[in-house]
């Protein structure tokens, strides 16, 4: 048995499938599922029940995956020693943020560092799970938060407001003949889907989103009103505020990073360079700006 054969076994439990496992690792998934089956022929065990739904752990695989966590403990523990301790400005950063972020206002600030620190190889990735640093699957987050895990450090660097936006064209015609305005029914966030059910009034929905980007076409096209962060609506010439921002639907916006890189060169000059960039937005992220 080697380690190799459990960081594979661990990304397969952990997603519930072969193909989760091979996507997490980028490896082909006939692969992972050729290292999979030599692995339970190897130890003598079934490790995989499959079922409908993709892959249940047996009893031996979940003992198997309390031992194999325990190692990568051990091995993150190494590897977070030795490059904690790194300080060249070059080498891999591996960043997260969260989709309606990272594709719009966050993209310019990730380029120009990309610019300003050539060495530097930088992979952004669109994740919501702080696993993704816990696992070191990521250096850095950049989270929606009003309570941030306890096992990273950062900081708080703004807030991020939200209000209700629809169309110019929408908002128009429902000010001109009255009426309550078609609220969409969102399922991208615990956030979003919280302040929509109390906002709403217990109105029903005909059309469904999963994803603030989605949410956005959606206004653009008059489909009704909606909740966005400030920083997607305002910027928007085809949206407007149906309301102001309400204080209860901000969140903070956190930069988080691992104990063990909190010395990393690079981590600290992404760290210094979005805090800078930021900053310099605080006035668009907490829904101050009027265009």
């Amino acid at each position: 048995m080697n380690w190799d054969d459990l960081r594979l076994f661990l990304a397969v439990a952990r997603n519930g499938s072969i193909s989760g496992g091979a996507k997490t690792l980028e490896l082909q998934h006939s692969t992972v599922s050729r290292r999979m089956r030599k692995l339970e022929e190897d130890l003598g065990v079934r490790l995989f029940e499959k079922m409908r739904n993709g892959y249940e752990l047996t009893v031996a695989g979940e003992k198997l995956k309390v031992a194999a966590g325990r190692m990568e403990c051990e091995a993150l523990d190494v590897d977070g020693a030795l490059s904690g301790k790194d300080t060249r400005l070059a080498g891999t950063l591996r960043v997260t943020a969260i989709n309606n972020m990272a594709t719009t206002v966050l993209m310019p600030m990730f380029t120009s560092f990309s610019r300003r620190y050539p060495e530097v190889a930088l992979h952004i990735m669109v994740s919501n799970s702080d696993a993704s640093l816990a696992q070191r699957e990521a250096d850095v987050a950049v989270r929606l938060s009003n309570a941030p895990p306890d096992t990273l450090i950062g900081k708080r660097v703004t807030t991020v407001a939200s209000t209700v936006y629809g169309s110019y064209q929408y908002l128009d015609a429902l000010r001109e003949n009255g009426g309550e305005p078609q609220w969409l029914g969102v399922e991208c966030c615990v956030f979003h889907k919280s302040w929509t059910k109390k906002s709403c009034g217990g109105q029903s929905h005909r059309f469904f989103v999963d994803d603030t980007l989605l949410t956005q076409a959606a206004l653009r096209e008059g489909m009704g009103v909606s909740i966005l962060p400030c920083f997607m609506g305002d910027p928007d010439p085809s949206l407007e505020r149906f309301c102001d921002p309400d204080p209860e639907w901000n969140l903070g916006m956190w930069l988080l990073l691992h104990p063990d890189l909190k010395r990393t060169a690079r981590v600290l000059a992404f760290r210094d360079h979005m805090l800078d960039a930021i900053k310099a937005k605080t006035d668009l992220f907490e829904g101050r700006l009027t265009y």
